[in-house]
């Protein structure tokens, strides 16, 4: 990775927008996924992560629902121009610690079939069989937390 990547919430309404645009890029607008499908009333409730790479928005994930002891963990983004240069991981992280801070035991999510490897690397098995969100092949995932 060339420059250094800060992983953090997004905590300003410009910020949240700037993940917002980046799920919009990458989820309608690469995989086709609908619009009002993306942007869900759990946006509201959620923790956002915001990965930026000198300034620029890079990466984003979401959490919610770790006071109830399980967090979601989902939408998780990385621009076109960065994958494979371990953003993922990062803001995976950050969300898991965020769940813990929240008081949750588990994470749990939905991962794209094709993404499945990602998230077993980052010790999460697979719960049950694969099932379609939105057209789009998913399986449900969890991993306890420490």
């Amino acid at each position: 990775m060339g420059s250094r990547v800060q992983v953090r919430l997004a905590d300003t309404p410009e910020e949240i927008e700037a993940v917002r645009a980046l799920r919009i890029r990458v989820f309608v607008g690469e995989q086709g996924v609908p619009l009002e499908a993306e942007m869900d009333e759990l946006d509201s409730l959620a923790r956002h992560a915001i990965a930026l790479a000198d300034g620029v928005v890079v990466g984003t994930g979401r959490m919610y629902g770790a006071s109830t002891g399980t967090a979601h963990v989902g939408r998780m983004a990385v621009d076109t121009g960065q994958r494979r240069r371990g953003i993922g991981g990062l803001i995976l992280s950050f969300l898991e610690d965020q769940a813990r801070l929240g008081g949750a035991g588990q994470v749990e999510l939905h991962a794209q079939t094709y993404v499945r490897s990602f998230y077993e690397r980052h010790g999460y098995a697979a719960v049950g069989e694969p099932f379609f969100e939105v057209d789009i092949e998913h399986v449900r995932m969890t991993r306890r937390l420490e």
